[in-house]
C-alpha cells in the first residue's frame, strides 16, 4: 500500500507573496499621484496679468511697465504687455485685449487710447471673467472698468492753473492763452484742460471740486488758440507755431504734457518770446522736471505712473488668488513742481521732483 505525500507548501511564504504583490500594485497606483503633487505649478495654473499702454516709447509708459514688471516679479506672476502705435490707436488696444483674454489673463490693466471706443472690448473681457482696471485715464463712462488707479487729472490741471494765476498776478485777468491738448475722445485731456481753467479762475488757496463730466472742453474767452498735440514734442512745436501765427500776443500756454510743452518752448524761443510767455503743464517726468529747473517750463504737476502699475498688478494678483474684486477710484497722488513757489499754492522744488520723478 502506497501512501502519496503532497508537496510541502509554506503558507506563511504564500501570504507574504500576496502582500508584496498588493504593495507593488498600490505603489504603481500611488506613485504617479505623488509625482504629480510634487511637480511645479504648470503654465495652465500660472497667473497672467496684462498691461496695455497707449504707446511703447513714451517715457511715462516705460516707467509704468517698470512698475508693473517689478510687482509681477515680486508676486511670481507673468506680465504680458502691449501698446498702440500712437496715442489714439484704439484698434491695437482692441487686438491686445482679445489676445490677453485668449492667453488666459486673470486681469488686464489698460491706459485707454480712446476712452469711449474701447468700452465694448473691455465689456467682452469682463463678461469672460477678466478683471479690468484702468490706469491714468478713466474710460467713458468711468464704471466701464472694474476700477481706476490714476492721478486726479482735474486736480493736476487745477494746480497749474492756480499757479499760473499767482505767478501772473494782475496780468492773469488779461492773459492771452493757448492750449495744446491731446486729441478727441480722451477723457484725461478734458480733465486736465478744464482743471487748468478752473484753477486759473479760482486762484491760490482754493480747493478743486471733483469733475465727473469729461465730455467736452470748458470754454474761456481768453483762450485764443487750441490745438491737438497728441502729447508729442514735434507736434507740440508745430501746434505752438500755428498758435503764434494766429495770435503773436500769447502770454500763457497750457499743455497736456511735458513733451508738448517742450515743443511749445522751442517754437516760443524761435519767435523770441521765451522771456514773456509762461508755460505750465502736467506729468512730472525726469526730463520734464529738468525743463522746469532749466527755466523752459514754469511749473508741472507730477504724477506717479510706477505706483499706478504696481497697485494694479497687486490688485489683479489678489483677485486671482480669491481676494476681493477692486472697485471705484484710487487716487495715486499729484504734486506741483516749481522752483518759483507762489504763496497759497502748495508745491515742491525740482530737487524733490527729480528724486521722485514718476516713482
Amino acid at each position: 500500500m502506497r501512501i502519496r505525500v503532497a508537496p510541502y507548501r509554506d503558507h506563511r511564504h504564500t501570504g507574504m507573496s500576496r502582500l508584496l504583490a498588493v504593495a507593488l500594485l498600490l505603489a504603481l497606483v500611488i506613485t504617479p499621484s505623488l509625482a504629480l503633487l510634487s511637480q511645479p505649478v504648470t503654465a495652465q495654473d500660472e497667473i497672467i496679468v496684462g498691461l496695455i499702454t497707449k504707446t511703447e516709447s513714451n517715457p511715462f509708459f516705460v516707467k509704468m511697465r517698470e512698475g508693473a514688471q517689478a510687482a509681477a516679479d515680486a508676486a511670481g506672476v507673468k506680465l504680458m504687455t502691449a501698446s498702440g502705435q500712437f496715442d489714439t490707436d484704439n484698434a491695437s488696444q482692441v487686438t491686445a485685449i482679445e489676445n490677453m483674454v485668449t492667453a488666459g489673463a486673470k486681469g488686464i490693466l489698460i491706459v485707454p487710447a480712446d476712452t469711449k471706443a474701447i468700452v465694448p472690448s473691455i465689456q467682452k473681457a469682463r463678461d469672460a471673467g477678466v478683471l479690468v482696471i484702468a490706469l491714468d485715464t478713466p474710460t467713458q463712462p468711468q464704471d466701464a472698468t472694474d476700477a481706476l488707479f490714476a492721478t486726479d487729472n482735474f486736480k493736476a490741471g487745477f494746480l497749474i492753473g492756480q499757479y499760473a494765476k499767482a505767478a501772473l498776478g494782475d496780468a492773469a485777468a488779461s492773459a492771452v492763452i493757448a492750449t495744446l491738448d491731446t486729441g478727441p475722445g480722451i477723457s484725461v485731456g478734458v480733465l486736465r484742460h478744464n482743471g487748468f481753467l478752473a484753477g486759473l479762475a479760482a486762484g491760490p488757496g482754493a480747493t478743486p471740486a471733483p469733475q465727473a463730466d469729461t465730455s467736452d472742453y470748458t470754454p474761456d474767452s481768453r483762450v485764443v488758440c487750441s490745438q491737438d498735440s497728441g502729447g508729442d514734442q514735434a507736434k507740440g512745436q508745430t501746434a505752438m507755431e500755428n498758435c503764434l501765427q494766429q495770435n503773436p500776443d500769447i502770454t500763457l500756454v497750457y499743455s497736456i504734457n511735458e513733451p508738448a510743452a517742450r515743443g511749445a518752448y522751442t517754437a516760443i524761443k524761435d519767435a523770441g518770446r521765451e522771456k514773456d510767455v509762461t508755460i505750465v503743464t502736467v506729468d512730472g517726468g525726469c526730463t520734464g522736471v529738468q525743463a522746469v529747473k532749466d527755466g523752459e517750463i514754469a511749473a508741472t504737476s507730477q504724477q506717479y505712473p510706477l505706483k499706478m502699475a504696481q497697485l494694479g498688478v497687486e490688485a489683479v494678483v489678489a483677485f486671482a488668488k480669491g481676494g476681493a474684486k477692486p472697485s471705484g477710484y484710487t487716487d495715486t497722488g499729484v504734486t506741483l513742481i516749481t522752483d518759483k513757489p507762489q504763496t497759497g499754492v502748495d508745491s515742491q522744488d525740482t530737487t524733490f521732483g527729480l528724486d521722485n520723478c514718476w516713482g
